[in-house]
C-alpha cells in the first residue's frame, strides 16, 4: 500500500515538471562579438540570441552602459524577433560597443530566466571573448624613437601675396575719396541753388499776397471758403517767415500758443490775430457764412496785423540811403 502510494505521488510529481523539462530542453541563449579582435576605438556590434518556443515568457537580459569595465555601450539594445518554425521565435539584442584599453576580455555568459509555480530557472550562454589591440605606428623590426607631430608650418608671405591686398586697399581709399568730393559738390552746388542771392522780407511778402488775394475776389464769387482758406494760408506763412512759427500744420490754438513762446505779448495784434484765425475756422469748418463786411473786416484786420508787427525794413533803407547818397554825389 506505502508502495503504491509513492508510485502515485512520483507519477504527479512527474506530470508536473514534464512541460517544464520539455519547454527548458527547447531554450537556447548565445552570445557573441561580430568579431573577436579589433583596434582601440574601432566599433562592433555584441549580439545576444534567444530561441524559444513562442508561448514562452523569458526575462531577457538588459546592459546599460558597458558590458565589462573595458568595454562601453554606445546604442542598443536594438530588439529583433523572427520566427525560426510554426512554434518557435528567435529574439536578438544588438549593442554597438566600442573600447579604449587594449587587452583580452572575457564577458561573463548572459542568461534568460523564467519565473513560475516550479521556481526560477535560467538558460546560459558561454563566454564571450574580446581583444583589443594598439595600432603598431612603427615596424616591429626598428627600434627608431617615435616623435610628436609637429605643429602645422607657417610658410613666410611674399610680396605676390601682400600686392593684391595693397592694390585693392589703394583703390578703396581712391575710390571713397573721389565718392565724398561728389558728394561735397553736389551739397555745394545745390546749396548755390536754392538759396537765393536776396531774400524779401516776411512782411512784403505777406502784403504782396494779400493784394493778389483782394483782386481775385473770391467771395463776391461765391467762393467764400476758398477765400478764408487762401487768406489763412497768407497769414500762417507771414508767421513762419516773421516769427518762425511753423502753423500751417497746427490748430488755432496751438498757432497761438507757439506764437506765444516766442515772447510775443497777448496784445491788441494778438487779438486781430486771434479774430482772424476764428473767423476763418468758423466758415472752413462750422460752414459759416458771413456778411460781406465781415469779410472786408477780416481782411483789413490780417493787413493791419501784417503791418503793426512787421520787421523793420533794413533793405529798402540801405536802397533809399544808397539812391540818396547818388543823389548828393551827382
Amino acid at each position: 500500500m506505502i508502495v503504491m502510494r509513492r508510485f502515485v505521488y512520483l507519477l504527479i510529481f512527474l506530470l508536473l515538471i514534464a512541460p517544464f523539462s520539455i519547454k527548458g530542453q527547447e531554450v537556447s541563449v548565445s552570445a557573441a562579438f561580430d568579431t573577436s579582435r579589433i583596434f582601440i576605438g574601432d566599433q562592433i556590434n555584441f549580439s545576444i540570441t534567444i530561441d524559444q518556443p513562442s508561448d514562452l515568457k523569458l526575462s531577457i537580459p538588459f546592459f546599460k552602459d558597458s558590458l565589462s569595465k573595458k568595454i562601453e555601450i554606445l546604442s542598443g539594445p536594438s530588439i529583433d524577433t523572427a520566427t525560426i518554425n510554426g512554434n518557435k521565435i528567435r529574439i536578438t539584442e544588438k549593442y554597438r560597443i566600442t573600447s579604449f584599453d587594449s587587452g583580452f576580455y572575457m564577458i561573463d555568459p548572459v542568461y534568460a530566466e523564467i519565473s513560475d509555480s516550479t521556481g526560477l530557472k535560467r538558460f546560459y550562454s558561454d563566454y564571450s571573448i574580446l581583444e583589443v589591440a594598439r595600432v603598431k605606428l612603427t615596424p616591429p623590426d626598428t627600434s627608431a624613437k617615435i616623435f610628436d607631430i609637429d605643429a602645422p608650418y607657417r610658410a613666410p608671405l611674399t610680396l605676390g601675396e601682400i600686392l593684391p591686398w595693397l592694390l585693392i586697399a589703394l583703390l578703396s581709399a581712391v575710390l571713397i575719396w573721389l565718392i565724398l568730393r561728389l558728394i561735397k559738390r553736389f551739397k555745394k552746388t545745390k546749396k548755390e541753388i536754392i538759396e537765393p542771392a536776396f531774400k524779401e522780407p516776411a512782411h512784403v511778402i505777406a502784403f504782396r499776397e494779400l493784394e493778389i488775394l483782394q483782386n481775385e475776389k473770391l467771395w463776391q464769387n461765391g467762393e467764400t471758403k476758398k477765400y478764408y482758406t487762401r487768406l489763412t494760408e497768407i497769414i500762417r506763412q507771414y508767421l513762419e517767415n516773421r516769427f518762425h512759427v511753423y502753423s500751417l500744420e497746427l490748430t488755432t490754438s496751438e498757432t497761438l500758443e507757439a506764437l506765444v513762446k516766442t515772447g510775443f505779448k497777448k496784445n491788441e495784434s494778438y487779438n486781430k490775430l486771434k479774430s482772424v484765425l476764428t473767423a476763418a475756422d468758423l466758415v472752413k469748418f462750422a460752414k459759416y457764412k458771413p456778411e460781406p463786411i465781415e469779410n472786408d473786416t477780416t481782411f483789413t484786420t490780417s493787413w493791419d496785423f501784417v503791418s503793426a508787427t512787421k520787421e523793420a525794413d533794413q533793405v529798402e533803407e540801405k536802397i533809399g540811403g544808397s539812391e540818396k547818397n547818388g543823389g548828393e554825389m551827382a
